[in-house]
Protein backbone atom coordinates (compact mmCIF):
# COMPACT_ATOMS: atom_id res chain seq x y z
CA UNK A 1 0.00 0.00 0.00
CA UNK A 2 1.27 3.48 -0.88
CA UNK A 3 1.61 6.31 1.60
CA UNK A 4 -1.07 8.99 1.80
CA UNK A 5 1.24 11.94 2.44
CA UNK A 6 0.48 15.22 0.63
CA UNK A 7 3.54 17.22 -0.42
CA UNK A 8 4.12 20.25 -2.64
CA UNK A 9 1.59 22.71 -3.99
CA UNK A 10 -0.67 20.30 -5.95
CA UNK A 11 -2.99 17.49 -4.88
CA UNK A 12 -1.62 13.94 -4.85
CA UNK A 13 -4.10 11.11 -5.39
CA UNK A 14 -2.63 7.83 -4.17
CA UNK A 15 -3.20 4.20 -4.99
CA UNK A 16 -4.64 2.94 -1.70
CA UNK A 17 -5.91 -0.56 -1.01
CA UNK A 18 -6.88 -3.11 -3.61
CA UNK A 19 -7.60 -2.10 -7.18
CA UNK A 20 -11.28 -1.82 -8.05
CA UNK A 21 -11.16 -1.58 -11.83
CA UNK A 22 -14.81 -2.55 -12.33
CA UNK A 23 -16.01 0.39 -10.18
CA UNK A 24 -13.64 2.84 -11.90
CA UNK A 25 -14.76 1.85 -15.40
CA UNK A 26 -18.43 1.84 -14.43
CA UNK A 27 -18.12 5.37 -13.02
CA UNK A 28 -16.17 6.54 -16.06
CA UNK A 29 -18.94 5.25 -18.33
CA UNK A 30 -21.46 7.33 -16.35
CA UNK A 31 -19.30 10.47 -16.24
CA UNK A 32 -18.58 10.03 -19.95
CA UNK A 33 -22.03 11.36 -20.72
CA UNK A 34 -21.01 14.80 -19.36
CA UNK A 35 -17.26 14.64 -19.91
CA UNK A 36 -16.51 12.33 -22.84
CA UNK A 37 -12.89 11.17 -23.00
CA UNK A 38 -10.56 10.93 -26.01
CA UNK A 39 -7.45 8.75 -25.71
CA UNK A 40 -4.43 9.98 -27.69
CA UNK A 41 -1.64 7.51 -28.50
CA UNK A 42 1.50 8.86 -30.21
CA UNK A 43 2.95 5.84 -31.97
CA UNK A 44 5.82 4.92 -34.29
CA UNK A 45 5.35 2.28 -36.97
CA UNK A 46 8.49 0.55 -35.66
CA UNK A 47 6.68 -0.08 -32.35
CA UNK A 48 4.56 -2.70 -34.10
CA UNK A 49 7.52 -5.04 -33.65
CA UNK A 50 7.51 -4.53 -29.87
CA UNK A 51 5.46 -6.71 -27.56
CA UNK A 52 4.57 -3.56 -25.59
CA UNK A 53 2.26 -2.18 -28.27
CA UNK A 54 0.59 -5.54 -28.80
CA UNK A 55 -0.14 -5.75 -25.08
CA UNK A 56 -1.58 -2.22 -25.05
CA UNK A 57 -3.87 -3.01 -27.99
CA UNK A 58 -5.09 -6.19 -26.30
CA UNK A 59 -5.96 -4.26 -23.14
CA UNK A 60 -7.69 -1.43 -25.01
CA UNK A 61 -10.03 -3.91 -26.71
CA UNK A 62 -11.71 -4.30 -23.30
CA UNK A 63 -12.16 -0.57 -22.63
CA UNK A 64 -15.72 0.58 -23.34
CA UNK A 65 -16.02 4.14 -21.96
CA UNK A 66 -13.88 6.12 -24.44
CA UNK A 67 -15.55 8.59 -26.79
CA UNK A 68 -12.58 8.57 -29.20
CA UNK A 69 -9.33 6.66 -29.66
CA UNK A 70 -6.80 8.69 -31.69
CA UNK A 71 -3.55 7.03 -32.77
CA UNK A 72 -1.03 9.54 -34.10
CA UNK A 73 1.17 7.47 -36.41
CA UNK A 74 4.69 8.64 -37.28
CA UNK A 75 7.71 7.07 -38.90
CA UNK A 76 6.14 5.96 -42.18
CA UNK A 77 5.64 7.55 -45.59
CA UNK A 78 4.40 4.27 -47.09
CA UNK A 79 0.68 3.69 -47.49
CA UNK A 80 1.11 -0.05 -46.84
CA UNK A 81 2.75 0.62 -43.47
CA UNK A 82 -0.03 3.02 -42.50
CA UNK A 83 -2.60 0.35 -43.36
CA UNK A 84 -0.59 -2.15 -41.34
CA UNK A 85 -1.00 0.14 -38.32
CA UNK A 86 -4.74 0.40 -39.02
CA UNK A 87 -5.02 -3.38 -39.09
CA UNK A 88 -3.08 -3.69 -35.83
CA UNK A 89 -5.64 -1.52 -34.02
CA UNK A 90 -8.57 -3.48 -35.41
CA UNK A 91 -10.83 -4.38 -32.51
CA UNK A 92 -10.07 -1.25 -30.48
CA UNK A 93 -13.45 0.50 -30.33
CA UNK A 94 -15.05 3.55 -28.78
CA UNK A 95 -18.09 3.33 -26.53
CA UNK A 96 -20.21 3.83 -29.67
CA UNK A 97 -18.56 0.89 -31.43
CA UNK A 98 -16.49 3.08 -33.77
CA UNK A 99 -12.96 1.98 -34.69
CA UNK A 100 -9.85 3.85 -33.58
CA UNK A 101 -8.90 6.83 -35.75
CA UNK A 102 -5.35 6.75 -37.12
CA UNK A 103 -3.64 10.00 -38.12
CA UNK A 104 -1.03 9.51 -40.85
CA UNK A 105 1.44 12.25 -39.89
CA UNK A 106 3.77 11.57 -42.81
CA UNK A 107 1.02 11.10 -45.39
CA UNK A 108 0.62 13.57 -48.27
CA UNK A 109 -2.64 15.08 -46.99
CA UNK A 110 -1.29 15.91 -43.52
CA UNK A 111 1.96 17.14 -45.05
CA UNK A 112 -0.06 19.50 -47.22
CA UNK A 113 -1.64 20.95 -44.07
CA UNK A 114 1.81 21.54 -42.62
CA UNK A 115 2.73 23.39 -45.82
CA UNK A 116 -0.35 25.61 -45.50
CA UNK A 117 0.66 26.48 -41.93
CA UNK A 118 4.25 27.28 -42.95
CA UNK A 119 2.92 29.73 -45.54
CA UNK A 120 1.21 31.55 -42.66
CA UNK A 121 4.44 31.64 -40.65
CA UNK A 122 3.36 28.77 -38.35
CA UNK A 123 5.71 25.83 -37.90
CA UNK A 124 4.44 22.54 -36.47
CA UNK A 125 8.02 21.56 -35.67
CA UNK A 126 10.08 18.58 -36.84
CA UNK A 127 8.63 15.05 -36.91
CA UNK A 128 8.45 13.54 -33.45
CA UNK A 129 6.28 12.95 -30.44
CA UNK A 130 5.57 16.66 -29.90
CA UNK A 131 4.27 17.13 -33.42
CA UNK A 132 2.22 13.93 -33.21
CA UNK A 133 0.59 14.93 -29.92
CA UNK A 134 -0.15 18.43 -31.20
CA UNK A 135 -1.80 17.06 -34.35
CA UNK A 136 -3.90 14.61 -32.35
CA UNK A 137 -5.07 17.41 -30.05
CA UNK A 138 -6.11 19.33 -33.16
CA UNK A 139 -8.13 16.39 -34.44
CA UNK A 140 -9.94 16.03 -31.10
CA UNK A 141 -10.79 19.73 -31.26
CA UNK A 142 -11.91 19.37 -34.89
CA UNK A 143 -14.26 16.51 -34.03
CA UNK A 144 -15.77 18.50 -31.14
CA UNK A 145 -16.98 15.37 -29.35
CA UNK A 146 -14.71 15.07 -26.31
CA UNK A 147 -14.12 17.30 -23.29
CA UNK A 148 -11.18 15.38 -21.84
CA UNK A 149 -7.97 14.20 -23.54
CA UNK A 150 -5.89 11.39 -22.00
CA UNK A 151 -2.38 10.75 -23.30
CA UNK A 152 0.09 7.93 -22.78
CA UNK A 153 3.01 6.35 -24.65
CA UNK A 154 2.94 3.10 -26.62
CA UNK A 155 6.09 1.48 -25.18
CA UNK A 156 4.65 0.42 -21.79
CA UNK A 157 5.61 -3.24 -21.38
CA UNK A 158 3.40 -4.09 -18.38
CA UNK A 159 0.36 -2.08 -19.47
CA UNK A 160 -2.94 -2.72 -17.72
CA UNK A 161 -6.11 -0.83 -18.52
CA UNK A 162 -6.36 0.16 -14.83
CA UNK A 163 -3.59 2.67 -15.63
CA UNK A 164 -5.86 4.39 -18.15
CA UNK A 165 -8.88 4.37 -15.82
CA UNK A 166 -6.91 5.96 -12.98
CA UNK A 167 -5.45 8.56 -15.34
CA UNK A 168 -8.86 9.57 -16.67
CA UNK A 169 -10.89 9.43 -13.46
CA UNK A 170 -9.81 12.64 -11.66
CA UNK A 171 -10.55 14.82 -14.67
CA UNK A 172 -13.52 12.94 -16.16
CA UNK A 173 -15.30 13.06 -12.79
CA UNK A 174 -16.96 16.49 -12.79
CA UNK A 175 -17.20 16.45 -8.99
CA UNK A 176 -13.40 16.61 -8.70
CA UNK A 177 -13.04 19.67 -10.97
CA UNK A 178 -9.45 19.20 -12.21
CA UNK A 179 -8.14 20.62 -15.48
CA UNK A 180 -4.86 18.72 -15.62
CA UNK A 181 -3.75 15.35 -14.27
CA UNK A 182 -0.21 13.93 -14.31
CA UNK A 183 0.52 10.26 -13.71
CA UNK A 184 3.26 8.89 -11.48
CA UNK A 185 4.52 5.42 -10.52
CA UNK A 186 7.54 3.47 -9.34
CA UNK A 187 10.07 2.24 -11.91
CA UNK A 188 11.70 -0.73 -10.22
CA UNK A 189 12.48 -4.30 -11.28
CA UNK A 190 15.55 -5.96 -9.83
CA UNK A 191 17.08 -2.46 -9.87
CA UNK A 192 16.05 1.20 -9.92
CA UNK A 193 15.25 2.84 -13.25
CA UNK A 194 14.04 6.36 -14.03
CA UNK A 195 17.58 7.76 -14.08
CA UNK A 196 16.74 11.05 -15.76
CA UNK A 197 14.15 11.86 -13.08
CA UNK A 198 16.18 10.49 -10.16
CA UNK A 199 19.61 11.79 -11.11
CA UNK A 200 18.87 14.87 -13.20
CA UNK A 201 15.43 16.42 -12.94
CA UNK A 202 14.94 16.36 -9.16
CA UNK A 203 18.57 17.25 -8.25
CA UNK A 204 18.51 20.07 -10.84
CA UNK A 205 15.31 21.58 -9.43
CA UNK A 206 16.65 21.40 -5.89
CA UNK A 207 20.01 22.80 -6.94
CA UNK A 208 18.15 25.74 -8.47
CA UNK A 209 16.24 26.27 -5.24
CA UNK A 210 19.45 26.13 -3.21
CA UNK A 211 21.01 28.82 -5.41
CA UNK A 212 17.97 31.05 -5.98
CA UNK A 213 15.89 30.45 -2.87
CA UNK A 214 12.11 29.95 -3.02
CA UNK A 215 10.60 30.23 -6.49
CA UNK A 216 6.95 29.44 -7.35
CA UNK A 217 7.69 27.64 -10.66
CA UNK A 218 10.43 25.53 -9.06
CA UNK A 219 8.13 24.61 -6.17
CA UNK A 220 5.45 23.62 -8.68
CA UNK A 221 7.75 21.42 -10.77
CA UNK A 222 9.30 19.82 -7.68
CA UNK A 223 5.82 18.87 -6.42
CA UNK A 224 5.53 16.19 -9.11
CA UNK A 225 6.83 12.78 -8.10
CA UNK A 226 7.55 11.82 -11.71
CA UNK A 227 7.56 15.06 -13.74
CA UNK A 228 8.89 13.31 -16.85
CA UNK A 229 6.09 10.74 -17.00
CA UNK A 230 4.46 10.57 -20.44
CA UNK A 231 1.00 9.96 -18.99
CA UNK A 232 -1.29 12.96 -18.49
CA UNK A 233 -4.86 14.10 -19.05
CA UNK A 234 -6.37 17.54 -19.56
CA UNK A 235 -9.50 19.34 -20.62
CA UNK A 236 -9.90 20.17 -24.29
CA UNK A 237 -10.02 23.87 -23.36
CA UNK A 238 -6.54 23.55 -21.89
CA UNK A 239 -5.30 21.54 -24.88
CA UNK A 240 -6.45 24.37 -27.12
CA UNK A 241 -4.42 27.00 -25.26
CA UNK A 242 -1.07 25.36 -24.41
CA UNK A 243 2.02 25.36 -26.59
CA UNK A 244 3.85 22.07 -27.06
CA UNK A 245 7.63 21.62 -27.44
CA UNK A 246 8.75 19.44 -30.32
CA UNK A 247 11.79 17.83 -28.61
CA UNK A 248 12.56 15.82 -25.45
CA UNK A 249 11.50 18.85 -23.42
CA UNK A 250 7.86 17.95 -24.15
CA UNK A 251 6.85 16.90 -20.62
CA UNK A 252 8.63 19.79 -18.90
CA UNK A 253 7.34 22.30 -21.44
CA UNK A 254 3.76 21.08 -20.99
CA UNK A 255 4.06 21.40 -17.19
CA UNK A 256 5.33 24.97 -17.59
CA UNK A 257 2.37 25.76 -19.87
CA UNK A 258 -0.04 24.21 -17.38
CA UNK A 259 1.49 26.37 -14.63
CA UNK A 260 0.83 29.48 -16.72
CA UNK A 261 -2.74 28.57 -17.62
CA UNK A 262 -4.24 26.77 -14.60
CA UNK A 263 -4.97 27.43 -10.96
CA UNK A 264 -2.90 25.13 -8.73
CA UNK A 265 -6.12 23.87 -7.14
CA UNK A 266 -7.14 22.42 -10.51
CA UNK A 267 -3.94 20.41 -11.01
CA UNK A 268 -3.21 17.00 -9.49
CA UNK A 269 -0.99 13.97 -9.84
CA UNK A 270 -2.31 10.42 -9.57
CA UNK A 271 -0.55 7.17 -8.80
CA UNK A 272 -1.32 4.94 -11.79
CA UNK A 273 0.17 1.56 -10.96
CA UNK A 274 2.41 -0.24 -8.48
CA UNK A 275 5.20 -0.51 -11.02
CA UNK A 276 5.93 0.56 -14.58
CA UNK A 277 8.27 -0.77 -17.22
CA UNK A 278 9.01 0.56 -20.68
CA UNK A 279 11.87 0.61 -23.16
CA UNK A 280 15.10 1.68 -21.46
CA UNK A 281 17.37 4.09 -23.30
CA UNK A 282 21.14 3.88 -23.46
CA UNK A 283 23.21 6.43 -21.61
CA UNK A 284 25.47 7.25 -24.60
CA UNK A 285 28.02 9.06 -22.43
CA UNK A 286 30.12 9.98 -25.48
CA UNK A 287 27.26 10.58 -27.87
CA UNK A 288 25.82 14.04 -27.37
CA UNK A 289 23.15 13.66 -30.04
CA UNK A 290 21.67 10.36 -28.85
CA UNK A 291 20.44 8.47 -25.83
CA UNK A 292 19.93 10.02 -22.42
CA UNK A 293 22.56 12.71 -23.09
CA UNK A 294 20.40 14.22 -25.82
CA UNK A 295 17.27 13.81 -23.70
CA UNK A 296 18.81 15.64 -20.73
CA UNK A 297 20.15 18.42 -22.98
CA UNK A 298 16.65 19.07 -24.34
CA UNK A 299 15.04 18.88 -20.89
CA UNK A 300 17.68 21.17 -19.39
CA UNK A 301 17.24 23.66 -22.21
CA UNK A 302 13.46 23.67 -21.71
CA UNK A 303 13.86 24.21 -17.97
CA UNK A 304 16.34 27.04 -18.38
CA UNK A 305 14.26 28.86 -20.98
CA UNK A 306 11.09 28.57 -18.92
CA UNK A 307 12.85 29.83 -15.81
CA UNK A 308 14.38 32.68 -17.81
CA UNK A 309 10.88 33.69 -18.91
CA UNK A 310 10.18 34.43 -15.23
CA UNK A 311 13.16 36.77 -14.93
CA UNK A 312 15.96 34.44 -13.84
CA UNK A 313 19.27 35.45 -15.43
CA UNK A 314 21.56 32.69 -16.70
CA UNK A 315 25.00 34.18 -17.28
CA UNK A 316 28.25 32.22 -17.33
CA UNK A 317 28.94 32.72 -13.62
CA UNK A 318 25.47 31.61 -12.59
CA UNK A 319 25.68 28.53 -14.82
CA UNK A 320 28.99 27.53 -13.20
CA UNK A 321 27.46 27.88 -9.75
CA UNK A 322 24.36 25.96 -10.79
CA UNK A 323 26.47 23.18 -12.32
CA UNK A 324 28.46 22.74 -9.12
CA UNK A 325 25.29 22.74 -7.01
CA UNK A 326 23.67 20.18 -9.32
CA UNK A 327 26.63 17.78 -9.10
CA UNK A 328 26.57 17.96 -5.30
CA UNK A 329 22.82 17.33 -5.16
CA UNK A 330 23.04 14.47 -7.66
CA UNK A 331 25.93 12.80 -5.81
CA UNK A 332 23.93 12.96 -2.59
CA UNK A 333 21.00 11.40 -4.44
CA UNK A 334 23.21 8.51 -5.60
CA UNK A 335 24.16 7.82 -1.98
CA UNK A 336 20.50 7.79 -0.91
CA UNK A 337 19.47 5.46 -3.71
CA UNK A 338 22.38 3.17 -2.91
CA UNK A 339 21.08 2.81 0.64
CA UNK A 340 17.51 2.34 -0.61
CA UNK A 341 18.63 -0.41 -2.99
CA UNK A 342 20.68 -2.15 -0.27
CA UNK A 343 17.71 -2.22 2.14
CA UNK A 344 15.44 -3.72 -0.54
CA UNK A 345 17.96 -6.17 -1.98
CA UNK A 346 18.14 -4.48 -5.40
CA UNK A 347 21.11 -4.49 -7.76
CA UNK A 348 22.88 -1.12 -7.69
CA UNK A 349 25.95 -0.15 -9.70
CA UNK A 350 27.38 2.86 -7.90
CA UNK A 351 29.91 3.54 -10.65
CA UNK A 352 27.25 3.46 -13.36
CA UNK A 353 25.13 5.92 -11.40
CA UNK A 354 28.10 8.28 -10.97
CA UNK A 355 28.85 8.06 -14.70
CA UNK A 356 25.23 9.03 -15.37
CA UNK A 357 25.63 12.09 -13.12
CA UNK A 358 28.79 13.10 -14.99
CA UNK A 359 27.01 12.66 -18.32
CA UNK A 360 23.99 14.67 -17.16
CA UNK A 361 26.29 17.40 -15.80
CA UNK A 362 27.90 17.69 -19.23
CA UNK A 363 24.47 17.81 -20.86
CA UNK A 364 23.34 20.52 -18.43
CA UNK A 365 26.40 22.60 -19.23
CA UNK A 366 25.68 22.19 -22.94
CA UNK A 367 22.08 23.27 -22.38
CA UNK A 368 23.22 26.36 -20.48
CA UNK A 369 25.78 27.38 -23.09
CA UNK A 370 23.19 26.81 -25.82
CA UNK A 371 20.83 29.16 -24.01
CA UNK A 372 23.51 31.84 -23.67
CA UNK A 373 24.20 31.64 -27.41
CA UNK A 374 20.53 31.59 -28.37
CA UNK A 375 18.13 32.57 -25.54
CA UNK A 376 14.97 32.03 -27.58
CA UNK A 377 15.96 28.84 -29.39
CA UNK A 378 13.57 26.94 -31.63
CA UNK A 379 9.99 28.16 -31.11
CA UNK A 380 7.40 25.88 -29.56
CA UNK A 381 4.58 24.61 -31.73
CA UNK A 382 1.88 27.33 -31.76
CA UNK A 383 -1.22 26.60 -29.70
CA UNK A 384 -4.44 25.80 -31.50
CA UNK A 385 -6.02 29.13 -30.56
CA UNK A 386 -3.37 30.89 -32.61
CA UNK A 387 -3.50 28.38 -35.46
CA UNK A 388 -7.26 28.66 -35.89
CA UNK A 389 -6.98 32.44 -35.74
CA UNK A 390 -4.46 32.44 -38.59
CA UNK A 391 -6.15 29.70 -40.65
CA UNK A 392 -9.83 29.53 -39.55
CA UNK A 393 -10.59 26.52 -41.75
CA UNK A 394 -7.63 24.43 -40.55
CA UNK A 395 -9.60 22.14 -38.21
CA UNK A 396 -12.10 21.29 -40.92
CA UNK A 397 -9.25 20.65 -43.36
CA UNK A 398 -7.62 18.36 -40.79
CA UNK A 399 -10.84 16.44 -40.21
CA UNK A 400 -11.33 15.95 -43.95
CA UNK A 401 -7.72 14.86 -44.49
CA UNK A 402 -7.97 12.20 -41.78
CA UNK A 403 -11.28 10.97 -43.15
CA UNK A 404 -9.90 10.64 -46.68
CA UNK A 405 -6.78 8.85 -45.44
CA UNK A 406 -8.89 6.30 -43.59
CA UNK A 407 -11.19 5.72 -46.57
CA UNK A 408 -8.57 5.56 -49.32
Amino acid sequence: MADFHQTGVISTLHRLGRADLRRLERDLAVHGNDRPVALVLPCLHSELKDVALKGIIDQLRSVDYLEQVIVSVAGTTCREEYEEMCNAFEGVRTRHGEPATLLWNDGPRIQELYRVLREEGLDAGPPGKGQGVWLAFGYVLAAGRSRVIALHDCDIRDYDRELLARLCFPIANSNMNYEFVKGYYARVTDRLYGRVTRLFMTPFLRAMKSVLGPNPLLEFLDSFRFPLAGECAMTTDLARSIRIPSDWGLEVGVLAEVYRNCSLKRICQVELTENYDHKHRELEARGEDAGLHRMVTDIGTSLIRNLASYGIEFDAGFLNTLGAAYVRMAQDAVARYSDDAALNGLAFDRHEEEVAVETFSSALRGAGLGFVRDPLGAPQIPNWNRVTSAVPEILELLREAVQKDSQA
